[in-house]
């Protein structure tokens, strides 16, 4: 099942590539959490339809209400995807980029079988790595303490 879903990712990013904006122009918003480095190697695309892997495989193994969920972004490696209504929502951006993070630091094998153990396990609110992302894109929008987020992960996931 992981190769089908990351032959699908790596498709879908394939797909996209020419409609991704760079998160470097987060820059100034997201100073002191994300390094210019990482940004300068992160991307999003606008979509009116977040792309999903819908396998009836995924759905035998209980993903169907995560299948079917509705979410405004969604992360694949080094690109995330946001609904066009929700594009200019900061807080969301930097959730998204808390799992590019995770992304980078787990490489995509490991993210995708943690990832779906925890949904497996824990259902999606209470997935460890879901978890992390709304705690630190919480402390964001609240005005919270500046933590380096790539850095954060490494050391915390």
């Amino acid at each position: 099942m992981f190769h089908k879903i990351g032959k699908w990712i790596d498709q879908t990013n394939v797909e996209y590539k020419q409609q991704r904006i760079c998160c470097a122009k987060f820059f100034s918003e997201f100073e002191g959490f994300y390094p210019l480095a990482f940004l300068e190697q992160a991307y999003f695309v606008v979509v009116d339809e977040i792309p999903k892997p819908d396998f009836p495989e995924l759905r035998q193994m209980g993903f169907g209400s995560f299948m079917d969920m509705q979410a405004g972004g969604i992360t694949y490696k080094d690109t995330y995807y946001v609904l066009r209504h929700n594009v200019s929502s900061l807080r969301l951006h930097f959730h998204e980029l808390v799992h590019v993070a995770q992304w980078a630091h787990l490489g995509a094998h490991g993210f995708i079988l943690r990832y779906m153990d925890e949904i497996q396990t824990f259902g999606y609110h209470e997935s460890p790595l879901e978890k992390m992302a709304y705690a630190l894109d919480a402390n964001f929008s609240e005005g919270g303490a500046k933590i380096n987020i790539p850095s954060y992960v490494a050391r915390n996931i």
